[in-house]
C-alpha cells in the first residue's frame, strides 16, 4: 500500500503529537560532563591534571527518550528503576523539569542509580566513568513495575521500550508489557539491546542501526537496500515481530514490516558533530508519531529528518517540535547543510540569525555555539539596546568581532528598554533594531532578551548562562567587578574583556541633536 509522506501530511501528524500520550519504559542513567583544562602533567604519574571548571548534568538512556518527547511537546509517562541515592534525586528532579511526572520511578536499595561520567578538557574527552549494576532487578521490582505499566496503559497511545541492558527489562517483563500492550491494542516500539531479539517478541516494531542488526543475524551483511530488507525479513520472521526499522546512518532509514513493501528513507549530505543520542530522537519520534495516528511509515519519515537534525548538533540534545516542523516546510535546508553551505552562511558579509526571547529561540542560539567550539571557534557575546546604530556601535562591534571568531549581540526587546530609557524609547522597535544589527558584517547572531516589566531582571545574566560564550564583552568605563554579569561569565570558565566605548557618540545624543534641530 502506498504511503503518503507528503509535507502536510508529516506536518499534521507532527501538531497532533501534541494530544497524544507515549509510555516511556527503560534504563534511565544520568550523564554527567565535567569540563576543565590541562596544563601540566601529574608528577604522581603520566596523566593529565585537569582542573575542573563547570559541571552539566543530564537524562541518558531511556531519560533521553523522554527529553526527545518533551521537545516533540508530547505527553508522556515514564517508569524506570533508581537507587536511593543522591543521584537518584537529581534524576527526579530533571524529569519534573521536563514537565512529567517522577512517580513512577521505582527505588531498588540494593543497586545505584546509573551515572555516566565524561571528563573533558576543552572539548577532547580524556575519561569516562560508568557507575552501574546491570544485574536484573528483584522480582519485587519487576512484579511492581509491570504493575504500574498496565496502570499507566489506560491513556497511552503508544509504548517505547529503552533497553541499554542495565537490568530493568528482563525477559519476563518484556513479555509482560508486550502482552498487556496487545490487549489494548497500543504499538510498542523497541530499543533493541544484544543479539537475542527473540525476547521482544510480539513488539510492533525493532529499532536497530545497522550494526545491531547484523549481530541480531549472525553478521549478515547490511550495506545494501536489499542486504537490509532480507536481514530484517529474517528478524521478523524468527523473532515474531510485526516490523524492523532499520537506522543506515548516512543511508537513512529502513521500514520493513510484515505483508508490506519496504520504504527506504534517504537523508541528503548534512555535517555530522555528534550522533550520540540519536537513537533515542529517532524511536522517540516514531512512537509519538503512531501515538498521534500515524502509519509506521509515516512516523518513521519524520524521525529520518529528526535524526538528521540532532546529529548536527554537539552533545546528547534534544529534537524540538519547533525545528522539525521548519526542516519539513523548507525541504530540510535550513538544518541539514552540507559543510560548505555552512561556511557560506558565517560569511561576515551575510546576514546573521536573529533567535527571539524565548526558551526555543535560547536553546537554538546555545546549539549553534556549541557547533561553533566543537570547530574550536571562540565565541564572544555583548549586549544593549542599540537603538539608533551609530558610528560609536558599529567601531565598538567591529573591535569586540577581532578578539573572536564568531560574535553574539543580546539584544534587549522593547519592554527592555522602556524599563530602561523611559516610556518614549525605544525609538525603533525590536525586529527593526534586531535586522539592522544582523545586516552587519561583525555580528553573526542576535538574540533578545530582558525585562518583561520594571522590577523585572534586566540584566544579561539569565542569556549568559544559557549561551556560555568564551568571551564577554562590555564597553564602558567599569572594573570588572562592577559589572553584573562578571560573576556568571567567570563561574562557567569565561572571560570578561571591557572594551574602550568612543566618545562623542551615543543614542541618547543623537536624538537631543535631532530634537535640537526640529525645534
Amino acid at each position: 500500500m502506498a504511503q503518503n509522506l507528503s509535507e502536510e501530511t508529516l506536518l499534521s501528524i507532527l501538531k497532533k503529537m501534541q494530544d497524544s500520550e507515549v509510555l516511556v519504559i527503560g534504563d534511565v542513567m544520568l550523564d554527567r560532563f565535567v569540563y576543565g583544562y590541562v596544563e601540566r602533567i601529574s608528577p604522581e604519574s603520566p596523566v593529565p591534571v585537569l582542573t575542573i571548571k563547570r559541571e552539566d548534568q543530564m537524562l541518558g538512556g531511556a531519560g533521553n527518550a523522554l527529553a526527545n518527547l518533551a521537545g516533540l511537546k508530547t505527553k508522556a509517562q515514564f517508569i524506570s528503576v533508581i537507587g536511593d541515592d543522591n543521584e537518584g534525586v537529581v534524576l527526579k528532579n530533571q524529569i519534573e523539569k521536563l514537565g512529567f511526572s517522577s512517580d513512577g520511578l521505582l527505588i531498588e536499595k540494593a543497586r545505584p542509580t546509573t551515572v555516566k561520567t565524561r571528563f573533558l578538557a576543552g572539548h577532547q574527552q580524556l575519561l569516562r566513568t560508568d557507575f552501574e549494576c546491570s544485574a536484573p532487578i528483584s522480582d519485587e521490582t519487576a512484579a511492581q513495575l509491570v504493575e504500574t505499566a498496565r496502570t499507566a496503559l489506560k491513556t497511552a497511545r503508544a509504548i517505547i521500550l529503552s533497553d541499554y541492558g542495565k537490568g530493568l527489562l528482563r525477559p519476563d517483563v518484556i513479555r509482560a508489557i508486550i502482552e498487556a500492550a496487545k490487549t489494548l491494542n497500543v504499538p510498542v516500539i523497541v530499543d533493541p539491546k544484544g543479539q537475542d531479539f527473540s525476547i521482544y517478541r510480539g513488539a510492533s516494531a525493532l529499532t536497530p542501526n545497522k550494526k545491531e542488526l547484523s549481530e541480531a543475524t549472525k553478521g549478515a551483511p547490511v550495506s545494501t537496500d536489499d542486504e537490509v530488507l532480507k536481514a530484517a525479513q529474517s528478524l521478523i520472521d524468527e523473532c515474531g515481530i510485526e516490523a524492523v526499522v532499520a537506522t543506515r546512518s548516512g543511508d537513512g532509514m529502513s521500514v520493513v514490516a510484515k505483508g508490506e513493501a519496504p520504504v527506504h528513507l534517504r537523508t541528503i549530505d548534512i555535517e555530522v558533530f555528534d550522533v550520540s543520542g540519536a537513537g533515542d530522537t529517532v524511536i522517540a519520534t516514531i512512537a509519538a508519531g503512531l501515538a498521534a495516528g500515524g502509519t509506521l511509515s509515516q512516523a518513521a519519515a519524520l524521525a529520518n529528518v529528526a535524526g538528521s537534525i540532532v546529529v548536527t548538533k554537539v552533545g546528547t540534545a534534544p529534537i524540538r517540535s519547533e525545528e522539525l516542523a521548519a526542516a519539513l516546510a523548507s525541504d530540510h535546508g535550513d538544518v541539514m547543510t552540507c559543510a560548505d553551505a555552512d561556511a557560506q552562511k558565517h560569511d561576515r558579509a551575510r546576514k546573521g540569525d536573529v533567535l527571539g526571547h524565548s526558551d526555543h529561540g535560547w536553546k537554538e542560539a546555545a546549539e549553534h555555539i556549541r557547533r561553533w567550539k566543537a570547530r574550536g571557534l571562540k565565541v564572544g557575546f555583548t549586549n544593549g539596546c542599540f537603538d539608533i546604530l551609530h558610528y560609536g556601535h558599529v567601531s565598538y562591534l567591529n573591535n569586540a568581532r577581532d578578539h573572536c571568531d564568531r560574535l553574539i549581540v543580546g539584544l534587549n526587546k522593547d519592554s527592555s528598554v522602556r524599563a530602561l530609557k523611559g516610556p518614549q524609547r525605544p525609538v525603533h522597535d525590536e525586529e527593526s533594531r534586531a535586522g539592522v544589527l544582523a545586516a552587519l558584517g561583525s555580528v553573526d547572531m542576535v538574540v533578545l532578551f530582558g525585562a518583561d516589566k520594571d522590577g523585572d531582571d534586566n540584566t544579561a545574566i539569565a542569556l549568559l548562562e544559557a549561551l556560555k560564550p568564551d568571551i564577554y564583552f562590555k564597553g564602558g568605563d567599569y572594573t570588572e567587578d562592577q559589572i553584573p554579569e562578571s560573576p556568571t561569565v567567570r563561574g562557567y570558565g569565561g572571560e570578561v574583556n571591557v572594551m574602550p566605548v568612543y566618545e562623542g557618540h551615543s543614542t541618547t545624543g543623537s536624538i537631543a541633536k535631532i530634537n535640537n534641530e526640529a525645534a
